[in-house]
């Protein structure tokens, strides 16, 4: 399992819950498993959010492997131009 961190922008989908354990051995397994646990916020964190595993920013994370007891932060992705 590893927990997930999730900031206020997620609440909506959670039901208030700001962090909460996943089963999941990639980003991409833990997105798939939070979009079953709450509908639409695996599409809402693929689109919107960017990933923090144990404190380090990932760029296109969906492949970077998740190991038992690592912390995911859900971080807002900064818009820029």
């Amino acid at each position: 399992m590893v927990r997930v961190v999730a900031t206020s922008d997620c609440l909506e989908f959670t039901g208030g819950l700001m962090e909460f354990d996943v089963e999941a051995t990639t980003v991409r397994g833990m997105i798939t498993a939070l979009d079953c646990r709450f509908p639409g916020f695996g599409t809402f964190v693929d689109q919107r959010m960017a990933i923090a595993i144990d404190g380090e920013i990932h760029q296109d994370a969906w492949f970077a492997p998740l190991n038992e007891g690592n912390e995911v932060f859900l971080i807002p992705k900064i818009a820029g131009g």
